[in-house]
């Protein structure tokens, strides 16, 4: 009897046909819609393997209810929607889908920075809404990016990919990390700093730190307050770790010059959210890794994954240590 497997969004035609043929495979076909509750709380009572996405809150709750639940393969670098502890107290094996996205993410991120810095998207909604009538000399001025200094906090693979994007524009690059990487400075010459001295001198602060409970509210009122009032702030790692409200007003008030944002603490964010009603805010949808040759190899990596545990492997990528899985 072949074992079953849920799958929670649509994914590619040639991803799921490798799944079909090793496994008794459901899936939410919905594509813009993720898998309602009710729905994933009935599926996962009799599953052997769940492959989901960041949309999927796998808690404790949901995790009680399964009964022969191997994996859980997220389709994401991040897995902040996941319970670990109560997946590893459950014997349940958790993967994710590290180093395929760098390249892709690092791309999208130095992008959001430039057209956040030159006001790209408002100028160009500034033309479209027939505004544009003469050229001005200070007319939908930006700030400059060559030579300029950038902090990155958080110096994983994403955060070095920036860093050499960042020296093809000549800038000062400042970095803050749980831990210094010597041969990293060397390789790219770049600077290891306090994040206070980091808020306090770059011109642009890039966030690419994974969420946790350590960094929660990692910027906030008081470290937003270190800023530059010309500086731009940019996240594209995951919300929650840049305070909202606090942005919000940072904002508002002229603290920081602009912000540009991938992520937010809750997704998708509200129409009616205070941030949106800012001119010096840029905004995405969550859209990091989204090229089609990158979310395939995520979706094809998510997969290989799940079969590896379920066929007694180690999954290339485990994120805990479960009894018995070597």
């Amino acid at each position: 009897m072949k074992k079953k497997v849920y799958i929670t969004r649509k994914i590619p035609t040639e991803v799921l046909a490798r799944l079909d043929e090793l496994y008794e495979v459901k899936m939410w076909d919905e594509e813009d819609t993720p898998v309602p509750r009710e729905v994933l709380e009935k599926e996962i009572v009799d599953i052997d393997g769940l492959y989901c996405l960041l949309t999927e809150n796998v808690d404790a709750e949901l995790l009680s209810r399964a009964k022969k639940l191997k994996v859980i393969s997220n389709m994401a670098v991040g897995f902040n929607n996941i319970d670990v502890e109560a997946a590893t107290n459950k014997g349940v094996m958790v993967t994710n889908t590290p180093g395929v996205l760098t390249e892709t993410t690092a791309d999208l991120t130095f992008a959001l920075l430039m057209a956040t810095a030159r006001r790209i998207v408002e100028s160009s909604e500034y033309l479209k809404e027939g505004k544009w009538k003469t050229w001005s000399p200070m007319q939908l001025t930006g700030q400059d990016i060559y030579g300029a200094t950038v902090g990155i906090i958080g110096l994983g693979r994403i955060g070095e990919a920036f860093a050499k994007r960042a020296k093809g524009f000549d800038m000062n690059i400042l970095y803050h990390n749980r831990s210094r990487k010597s041969e990293v400075e060397q390789e790219l010459g770049i600077t290891y700093v306090e994040k206070e001295t980091l808020l306090q001198k770059s011109d642009y602060v890039v966030v690419l730190t994974p969420y946790s409970l350590e960094t929660k509210d990692l910027i906030d009122q008081h470290e937003l307050a270190l800023m530059k009032e010309t500086a731009v702030l940019i996240n594209t790692s995951r919300g929650g770790i840049v305070n909202e409200t606090a942005l919000y007003h940072a904002l508002k008030e002229g603290q920081i010059w602009a912000a540009g944002l991938d992520v937010f603490e809750e997704e998708p964010i509200s129409l009616n959210h205070r941030l949106l009603s800012l001119p010096n805010v840029t905004v995405l949808p969550h859209i990091g890794s989204a090229s089609k040759k990158t979310r395939i190899k995520m979706a094809i990596m998510a997969a290989d994954h799940l079969s590896q545990a379920l066929q007694g492997e180690r999954p290339t990528h485990l994120i805990n240590e479960i009894t018995g899985v070597k």
